[in-house]
């Protein structure tokens, strides 16, 4: 139950806002057919307004767009901006809105991050709609081109035309769209596929870097912003490095929009740096990006690597099989690195109480939330 991969194709590396959103923009100005946007996060502010009116422009010139966004992410977005997206001819739809019926499937939440311009060109990353994204989160993304941009437009297609997903937008309104990718067979081809995750029922993305964490030969480089790993993955992690694999983590530091799950997870640093896993904190800013770095294998996009993504989320990363490519990523983690602060044994089990208990309490809120599942 994996995705397939497929030859033929270019990924471009977009770190930072600065990059990516400019690109984006620009392929959003240039849609000639359709534009697919799926997000989590959408609230009214700067960018929130940027990109309504971009996707307005593009339904006025006769772009069919279609914006679909998580009804508890989206929560934060105005009733006047989603007016506007409407009256523009906007097709908008909600994926799971919040109900009493069922207070468990309330948990189910699209996490996905996708933009994809006249089934041409797509992007995916972390990013989303709100304000932050523009100066205060460090966020990556990729730009990516080829056969594997049908299997993100097939993916987008089937949650948009979901029981779960609701709206005045036509659900049908995805079952006809023309594809405007071919493969590219010079020597910048790369080879990539989509792998996803629904909660339970399809870990695609779990299972495929677990693999590659057992059978890694060099190096496992991991970034993600919500520590909070399966033991599974702990162990796998430990195992790795004790057999000489160079494992390091790229976590955030203080400035956490979500403190608490910072301090649960760091109850596992112990165990991991006594298995000589080497663990960095990034301090210019809160770091939201999730990418992985094994041996030449990469993988960009929404998950988060913790429980709440594997367990409940819809999720979606782009994995990318290719020297070239994991040597940019190579170097962005590398710059990352150097910007951040290492986490040594040694210091760690000098930590002060007070740190020692908010590991403990919030590792118990944790250990309750997984008991609770």
């Amino acid at each position: 139950m994996h995705g397939v991969w497929r030859d033929g194709n270019r990924f471009e590396l977009l770190a930072e806002s600065s990059r990516f959103l400019p690109a984006m923009f620009a392929s959003m100005e240039e849609a000639r057919r359709s534009i697919l946007v799926e997000l989590y996060l959408m609230e009214s502010g700067q960018l929130a307004t940027a990109l309504i009116d971009s996707l307005c422009r593009a339904a006025q010139r006769g772009v069919t767009v279609a914006l679909m966004l998580d009804a508890y992410g989206a929560m934060g977005l105005g009733g006047e901006d989603r007016r506007r997206l409407e009256e523009a001819g906007v097709a908008l739809r909600l994926f799971n809105p919040l109900g009493l019926r069922s207070l468990t499937r309330n948990l189910t939440r699209d996490h996905r991050k996708l933009v994809v311009v006249d089934g041409q060109v797509a992007f995916t990353g972390g990013f989303g709609a709100v304000d932050e994204f523009l100066e205060a989160w460090y966020e990556v993304a990729v730009r990516i081109e080829g056969p594997v941009v049908a299997d993100w437009v097939r993916l987008f297609s089937r949650v948009w035309d979901s029981p779960m997903t609701r709206g005045a937008g036509d659900a049908a309104l995805v079952r006809h769209l023309q594809l405007g990718f071919h493969p590219h067979e010079d020597y910048h081809a790369m080879r990539g596929r989509v792998v996803w995750g629904q909660g339970y029922r399809y870990q695609a993305i779990r299972h495929s870097l677990y693999g590659r964490v057992s059978s890694a030969q060099r190096r496992i480089w991991l970034c993600t912003p919500y520590f909070v790993p399966t033991f599974s993955l702990r162990m796998r992690l430990a195992r790795a490095s004790r057999r000489g694999v160079d494992v390091r983590l790229l976590l955030p530091g203080q400035g956490h929009d979500h403190p608490w799950v910072r301090y649960a997870g760091q109850r596992f640093y112990r165990r991991l740096l006594r298995a000589g896993v080497r663990i960095f904190e990034f301090q210019p800013t809160f770091i939201h990006a999730k990418f992985s770095l094994v041996d030449q294998w990469s993988s960009l996009g929404s998950c988060n690597f913790d429980h709440w993504s594997l367990h409940w989320n819809l999720e979606a990363n782009q994995e990318v099989e290719d020297t070239r490519f994991a040597g940019e990523v190579a170097a962005l983690f590398e710059r990352n690195f150097a910007a951040s602060h290492e986490i040594t044994y040694r210091a760690w089990v000098r930590r002060p109480r007070w740190q020692r208990f908010k590991e403990w309490l919030f590792g118990s809120f944790d250990a309750w939330l997984t008991r609770l599942r």
